[in-house]
Parts: structure tokens; sequence; C-alpha cells
């Protein structure tokens, strides 16, 4: 992992790269919370490169203060002391009541953040002040929240819908932070009915050549 600090502008270069490394020449780009933001930044920074933008539970600004203290913590204590906080924050307590398998593989996972590699992108969302640039995206857009975050709240989507030219908002009733996770068959249908709205023509024509062809057996296993 290379050394911070990061911010925004670096993290987007790094999807470009990897943009590149795949020879793709556009992209549908879609990013949830800190995915989000590096999205709207590739947007600006190489707009022919971006066909469309899905932005998933993020906010173009946060205040400062809430990241200072997260930072602190970190600094002194490690991952561990911001791992529940964190947890209720991505999800609703009703999710925490029915789903608590899923709500431990989310933890166990998070529980491996590298600590630099945290203070290092806290320290680029505490920097990132992309509000004033949103008109200045021009991807077709789409803006997808939970009813329920409140770490991107829907009056954060509300400023990115309302700032991005042309962008809709859809917002995911029963879902918080991780809307993808607690709410997914709404969550995939509103990013779905985006993206083939915007699919390249190529794409198009490979859907429907697939479409004549019979349909895979879904395998039973969760992998």
């Amino acid at each position: 992992m290379p050394k911070g600090p990061y911010s925004l502008d670096d993290l987007a270069g790094d999807a470009l790269s990897l943009i590149d490394a795949l020879g793709l020449e556009e992209v549908n780009f879609a990013g949830l919370s800190m995915g989000g933001m590096i999205g709207m930044t590739l947007a600006l920074q190489a707009p022919e490169r971006v066909r469309s933008l899905l932005l998933c539970d993020t906010a173009a600004e946060m205040p400062a203060g809430i990241w200072d203290e997260r930072i602190e913590t970190a600094r002194e204590k490690g991952i561990a002391p911001l791992l529940e906080p964190t947890m209720a924050r991505w999800f609703t307590p009703a999710f925490h009541a029915s789903s608590p398998e899923a709500i431990a593989w989310i933890r166990g996972i998070a529980s491996g953040t590298a600590t630099d590699g945290y203070i290092a992108c806290a320290e680029a969302i505490k920097a990132m002040r992309l509000v004033p640039c949103l008109g200045d995206i021009r991807a077709p857009t789409r803006v997808i929240v939970g009813a329920q975050d409140p770490a991107t709240p829907v009056a954060a989507a509300e400023v990115l819908a309302q700032g991005i030219p042309g962008a809709d908002l859809v917002v995911v009733d029963g879902a918080a932070h991780l809307a993808n996770l607690e709410q997914p068959t709404p969550f995939t249908d509103a990013m779905l009915a985006f993206l083939d709205a915007h699919a390249a023509p190529d794409a198009l024509r490979q859907g429907a050549s697939a479409s004549s062809r019979p349909a895979p057996q879904a395998d039973s296993e969760l992998r």
C-alpha cells in the first residue's frame, strides 16, 4: 500500500490507470461511499472516459470534524474502536436484528482495514470540496441513497442530484449506508435500469445476442 497522504485526485488517477490497463476507452462508473467520491473526481478529470455515473450513498462534501475525530482515534488506538460505530452507520437496527451473520461478515472485512490506509483515505475525504464542481460533470448520472443512511444522508444525495446537470435520484427504503447489501433487489433494479439506458451500442448488441441463448442455471451456493 502506498504511503499517504492521499487525495481524491490521486485515487481517481489510480482508477484511470486501471481503466487504461484494461484497455477500456470509456466506462459506466458505479461507486458507493468513497467510490462515488472517486467517480465524481474521475468524471471531472477525464470526462471523455466516463460514459455514465452511478453515485451510491455518497456525498460531495462532509464535515471535517467527524473525520478529525476518526483520524485521531485510528492514530491512537487503531481500527478496532471504530468498528461498532461504523456498523451502526452502515446498517439499520432492523438489519442488525434480522441478519447478524451478514453483520459479522462485514465487520470481519472491515476489521482488516490497514490503519495507515484508513487515515490516508479519511484525510482525502476530509479535504474533499466537490460541491462547486458538480455543475461541470457531464456524464449522465443517477444518485442512489438509503432512506436511513446517516453517513451520507438523503440531503447529501439531493445536493448531488440537484447540482449535476440532468441527474436523477432514487431513494431506497429500509436501508442505511450499505443499501446494496441491505436492500439488494431495489438497489440493483435501480442500477440496472440506469445502465441499460446508457449501455454502449456494442454492449446492447451483445445483450441481444446473449438473450437468444439458453440462460445458464443459477448456482445455488453463495460464493
